[in-house]
């Protein structure tokens, strides 16, 4: 298995309660609705809390600011990922998702690579 991880920054213009609503409620069914198409065989959103003990974590470090969220989303491979987003169904499907993108993330400030996960614990 290979991972995607997406960590995401809100439009500006957007609260973080109403980025994290639009991502669970709106763009969150939408990539369901397309992971066949781009082979996406889990997808998981962290969605960033508000808690004070995230601001205690990043200051006792140095830290910048904290994103919005991470999403994760899962592939067979990166030869599968990259197959599905080269059929016509999978060219649309992308398209698709990135235009809702671009209505509550900030794509310019928001990171994204593929990852091997290993667990340690």
């Amino acid at each position: 298995m290979i991972k995607l991880a997406f960590a995401l920054h809100r439009l500006p213009e957007l609260s973080r309660e109403e980025f994290q609503t639009y991502w669970f409620e709106t763009h969150g069914p939408l990539v369901a609705r397309h992971a066949k198409e781009l082979g996406i065989e889990r997808y998981v959103q962290l969605h960033t809390s508000s808690t004070p003990l995230n601001e205690a974590l990043r200051a006792s470090r140095g830290a910048p600011q904290p994103f919005d969220g991470i999403a994760e989303l899962w592939f067979e491979s990166e030869s599968a990922m990259a197959a599905s987003m080269q059929t016509p169904e999978g060219i649309a499907a992308g398209r698709a998702l990135l235009e809702d993108e671009r209505r509550f993330i900030d794509l310019e400030r928001s990171p994204l690579w593929l990852a091997e996960e290993r667990v340690v614990i």
